[in-house]
């Protein structure tokens, strides 16, 4: 039996008049919200102005529809592929540069270079996910995994995002992070999100344009990792519930749990883009449900303002939705799962390690020039915690698991003094 995580959430109040909803969805509360909304408020009937009543899009899809489809999610590596891959790891430390420093140049892919920007096209032209399978990582050192997995991913998407900004006490642009279940090694007030537990995930995006999980090794049992079409979702809020659809695209109050330059932050989770003479029409979703619920050790902050009744039911209607339409995907080691972050949903069942077999993921936030989408003004600023200043020689590739700071409860509570 898989168990969840036995850590007691933090004892800090909610805000006054935070709706009654945790980070897990409860589907029953989420049943009686909608049905006492619907009986007590005159919801609006309505899509906000100019947003589309259907998209019709390779983003569109479902668990069924795109097993249908014919489209082969799974590019899996032939021997010849692997030993270009191995060429070019050697080939990059013989240049005795940091690993900063990888990019298609330093770990040149001759040969897989166009089925790798092939894959880039799908991320962001549709459907929006891929797995890339084969990587050699039982054969190699975790220094040389890393490098492995940012060389081919560079070729996907070359920009890597930094997502934590020091590094043993010293200033660092932190480019990868580990997925690991450290609820036993850790004291559970540094734990604020479910990344380092083995409970279940719920549907959420991340930041930056580009999602990329390496899988080391799998869980002894469960953790199955989910993508959803955000963009199907949106179809079937549109279609049934527009008012949903108005919440989504308003302001929400997102926690800063603890950082005293800023508490919490305002901004939509649903964006739209119309066509222009160079792209698509488009709708972004971005979003975390813990940002809004707490979780373990960060829950809501009780001083800032509460979520709403419609956005409580929102955050829920997202996550069932993503749920009734998603797509299972087997992760064995040597997988690298990409994922458009704009258009699709990722979560992961609950899962049981052993000694013997640890479910341990890494990943990367990245970006592509040639085929990124253009990013929301209200998400320019996080975009710029990303993406910008973030230089080869500060780059680091932390080889064990640590809490990143923005999920740790007692940096937060450090911070706010």
């Amino acid at each position: 039996m898989i168990r969840a995580s036995k850590m007691a959430a933090a004892s800090v109040s909610a805000p006054p008049g935070q709706p009654d909803i945790t980070y897990t969805p409860d589907f029953d509360k989420y049943k009686a919200r909608t049905q006492r909304r619907l009986a007590t408020e005159k919801l609006e009937n309505t899509l906000p102005p100019g947003f589309p009543e259907k998209l019709e899009s390779e983003f569109v899809w479902d668990g069924d529809s795109i097993k249908e489809s014919g489209y082969n999610w799974v590019y899996e590596l032939s021997v010849e592929e692997v030993a270009e891959i191995e060429a070019a790891l050697e080939h990059f430390k013989s240049l005795n540069l940091s690993q900063g420093h990888i990019s298609p140049t330093t770990f040149p892919l001759p040969t897989l270079h166009a089925p790798l920007r092939t894959l880039s096209h799908l991320l962001h032209h549709g459907p929006g996910f891929a797995v890339l399978r084969g990587l050699p990582v039982a054969t190699h050192t975790r220094t040389d995994n890393f490098t492995l997995y940012a060389g081919v991913s560079s070729h996907i998407a070359p920009i890597r995002g930094r997502q934590d900004q020091t590094h043993n006490g010293a200033p660092a642009d932190v480019v990868l992070a580990h997925i690991k279940d450290l609820s036993t090694t850790a004291d559970a007030a540094h734990i604020g999100a479910p990344a380092y537990t083995t409970d279940k995930q719920v549907f959420h995006t991340d930041a930056g344009d580009v999602i990329a999980l390496l899988c080391l090794s799998a869980a002894a049992e469960g953790g199955t990792s989910r993508v959803a079409s955000n963009w199907r979702v949106y179809n079937e809020l549109a279609r049934t519930r527009p008012d949903l659809v108005r919440t989504l695209a308003g302001e929400w109050v997102q926690d800063g749990f603890g950082r005293p330059d800023r508490p919490y932050t305002s901004r939509p989770l649903l964006y739209h883009q119309p066509a222009t003479t160079t792209d698509p029409e488009r709708i972004i979703i971005q979003y975390a449900r813990r940002s809004f619920t707490g979780f373990q050790a960060l829950p809501r902050t009780p001083t800032i303002p509460p979520i709403t009744e419609a956005q409580a039911e929102a955050l829920d209607a997202v996550h069932f939705l993503a749920e009734r339409f998603a797509l299972g995907l087997d992760f064995q080691p040597g997988d690298v799962q990409y994922i458009n972050n704009l258009a699709t949903f990722h979560a992961r069942d609950g899962f049981r390690d052993s000694e013997e077999q640890q479910r341990h993921l890494v990943r990367l936030w990245l970006r592509d020039p040639e085929y990124a989408w253009e990013t929301p003004e209200p998400l320019k600023s996080r975009w710029d915690e990303l993406y910008k200043g973030v230089t080869p020689d500060k780059q680091v590739f932390p080889l064990e698991p640590k809490i990143r700071s923005a999920s740790s409860g007692v940096a937060a509570k450090t911070v706010s003094g």
